[in-house]
């Protein structure tokens, strides 16, 4: 009987030192092994490109996008701009002062957004 207590004794000795310890043991031999062999295949996995001739035949798809954007915008713009100054003609008609002042904030709207691309031009865009 008192063998057997003094096992179990011993067998929660063990258990308490193995605990946090034994835990960051564990983990210290199967994560460090991994995050190497991640590192090593991310490094080794790697290829270099080399260009032909120049950038163009990359960038010239995304200039054509970036020009097809802007132009929508723009046209998105001169609508916006025709029926807000359509809007505070008629509110101007009725003496509508709630009215007006939308239509001048879709006015100032529009014009933005019709400016858009020179505004872009300018900044080098």
């Amino acid at each position: 009987m008192k063998e057997r207590i003094v096992n179990q004794n011993m067998n929660n000795k063990q258990m308490e030192e193995k605990g946090m310890k034994g835990l960051f043991k564990n983990v210290k031999r199967k994560v460090v092994p991994a995050m190497s062999g991640a590192i090593m295949a991310v490094s080794l996995m790697s290829t270099q490109c080399f260009a032909a001739s120049g950038t163009s035949a990359v960038t010239q798809p995304l200039d054509n996008l970036k020009t097809l954007v802007i132009a929508v915008i723009g046209a998105v713009g001169v609508i916006i701009l025709a029926k807000n100054v359509m809007e505070f003609a008629q509110a101007y008609q009725q003496q509508d002062s709630s009215t007006m002042n939308s239509a001048l904030k879709g006015i100032v709207a529009g014009v933005m957004m019709t400016g858009i691309s020179t505004v872009l031009t300018f900044l080098g865009f």
